[in-house]
């Protein structure tokens, strides 16, 4: 199974995520940068006015430029072959400066809508040292209008680590990606099987963190390369304030209203729909203090998880079996929240940090909650075909003669009705015949009635021989028993039940009845244009009393023949 397959590759992609074995050898940039800030008219790529200050941290650069200054004589970290990993926030324009011990500054430099080929997966730029002979000393990084000094994530790694780390992160990205299009196409299909809302709620969570990975990680740039930049890092706010949203919705519709208390259920979806519109102005702001409004909405999330989990809990405990499969889907984001909250994640994935740990998060609980509900609704398909099998078998029993196996009456009639519709229209001739067994009151007498019900069982299988979709036997109860023929004029129909009188005569009663004879009589009836199945069995029945009257054991017809439409009665 595809689905089982997926978690267990997705294990394996957590258990390499945190494999410090694996995690490429890099120096994170410490907060406590020397920084100067100037006002936005200052020349690009040119030395800030005020001077340096490594206290504190900056003030003021959000509508301004932010200098940046790495003294790379404080950190223990070779010189040559470096490249400089920034993971990608909102601003204009960044240029960074390689600056030798000879004095000799080497520019590199993206805005926003152009990152040209600096732009790395995982939501990070990569500006790579120039090879020179004269030792690297000092990155003076540019920023014109940061957002926020405090979300800046950096670091120093080899070229060749830094290759290599960009190869794994996009693996993972990738592969993460996949398995939430392919989960998102499934319970699109699924909410379309079952006709229940979770499963299309769920559907535009996966389908929206597909958009929120792509655009997050920059694997967009591929094709959309404009959106780089501040766009990018805007809407990824907005699409990630909407998922947790959709996610919402898809957990609580799961559950029935009766399972969880209605004030609970109020508060949990009132909690989704405010952080999907707090996400609006979130994307819009360029100033203020964003730090704070992330800070509330990281909590408002940790609220609204911890409703939800509420919310499968009281469910669980009240026997809704689907809302354990949840709780334990919602688990793996719980924690992941927790731990990007409380603990430093900037160092995992490869510089993938907290949002690699979200996007795997919410692939793992797409795929666990895609597999429980498939299991438990098609558990729920197989009871449901049980049922409707149950169901098929007793409204065949209930038309079913108990002793021989042969259709009822009411079975008969049912099943004669078409046949006599098809006659009526002239697309197929119809016959009915109707059999009685002769002096079945004196085996009954003198055998008793068990011999007597053997031996309408064993007349039944005589009849049973021919049935088919063009001949339906029946028993109607006591000795008659009834055959409809389609396909044969009266002619034919005659002839036929001459065979059948024949070979009912000829049966084995010895080991029921000893040497005794059991014949039957038989009366034909053809449909004509005005003909139902009250007036043919009226006919067939007069038919029947006439070869009674004749002497038993034989065969006496009524109907047109094949060129005409003349009654007439044929004694075989």
């Amino acid at each position: 199974m595809w689905l089982r397959r997926a978690l267990l590759a997705l294990a394996a992609v957590f258990a390499i995520g945190f494999g410090p074995a694996v995690q490429a050898a890099h120096w994170p940039l410490p907060h406590s940068l020397c920084h100067a800030v100037s006002v936005m008219a200052q020349s690009p790529r040119a030395a800030p006015r005020s001077p340096y200050s490594c206290n504190g941290k900056p003030t003021g650069y959000q509508r301004g430029t932010l200098w940046l200054r790495v003294d790379l004589d404080a950190i223990p970290i070779p010189r040559n072959d470096l490249v400089l990993s920034i993971h990608n926030t909102r601003f204009d324009a960044l240029s960074v400066g390689f600056v030798d011990a000879d004095g000799v500054t080497a520019w590199q430099g993206v805005r926003g809508g152009d990152f040209g080929t600096h732009w790395r997966p995982g939501a990070q730029i990569a500006f790579a040292a120039p090879a020179r002979e004269a030792p690297l000393r000092t990155i003076v990084l540019q920023f014109d209008r940061l957002t926020s000094y405090d979300l800046l994530r950096m670091r120093l790694a080899t070229q060749g680590d830094g290759a290599l780390e960009v190869v794994a992160l996009a693996a993972c990205v990738g592969a993460a990606l996949m398995l939430l299009f392919i989960a998102a196409l499934y319970n699109i299909s699924l909410s379309f099987a079952v006709r229940r809302q979770f499963p299309a709620w769920q559907a535009a969570w996966a389908g929206c963190m597909v958009i929120w990975g792509a655009v997050w990680s920059q694997l967009n740039l591929f094709v959309l390369p404009g959106m780089a930049g501040s766009f990018s890092a805007q809407l990824c706010t907005g699409l990630s304030c909407l998922a947790v949203m959709l996610a919402t919705f898809g957990a609580i519709t799961a559950l029935d209203r009766r399972e969880i208390p209605v004030a609970l259920r109020i508060a949990t979806l009132a909690l989704g729909i405010g952080i999907g519109a707090l996400g609006v102005p979130l994307s819009f702001m360029r100033t203020g203090p964003l730090e704070f409004w992330a800070s509330v909405l990281g909590m408002l999330v940790l609220a609204d998880l911890t409703a939800i989990t509420v919310s499968l809990t009281i469910a669980w405990r009240r026997g809704n079996a689907l809302a354990r499969d949840f709780a334990a889907a919602w688990a793996v984001p719980m924690i992941t929240l927790g731990v990007t909250q409380f603990l430093p994640t900037d160092r995992l994935f490869w510089g993938g940090g907290s949002q690699m740990l979200v996007l795997l998060a919410a692939t793992w609980q797409t795929i666990w909650v895609s597999v429980s509900a498939t299991r438990r609704l098609g558990r729920l398909r197989v009871e449901r075909d049980h049922a409707l099998r149950a169901e098929a078998i007793a409204h065949d029993l209930a038309r079913r003669d108990p002793l021989t196996g042969l259709r009822n009456r009411r079975g008969f009639t049912e099943a004669v009705e078409p046949m006599v519709a098809r006659a009526i229209a002239g697309e197929s001739p119809f016959a009915l015949l109707l059999i009685d067994v002769d002096r079945f009151k004196a085996v009954n007498d003198t055998h008793g009635h068990d011999a007597g019900d053997q031996v309408l069982c064993i007349i039944a299988q005589q009849l049973e021989r021919w049935e088919g979709a063009l001949c339906l036997p029946a028993r109607f109860g006591g000795e008659e028993f009834a055959m409809a023929l389609s396909g044969l004029h009266t002619f034919a129909a005659t002839q036929f039940a001459e065979r059948l009188r024949e070979d009912i005569a000829a049966a084995d009663y010895d080991a029921v009845i000893g040497g005794g004879d059991i014949t039957v009589s038989i009366g034909i009836a053809s449909a004509t244009e005005d003909a139902d199945f009250q007036s043919l069995y009226r006919q067939a029945d007069r038919s029947l009393y006439e070869a009674k009257r004749r002497g038993r054991d034989c065969v006496v017809a009524s109907g047109p023949r094949p060129d005409d439409d003349l009654a007439v009665d044929m004694v075989a």
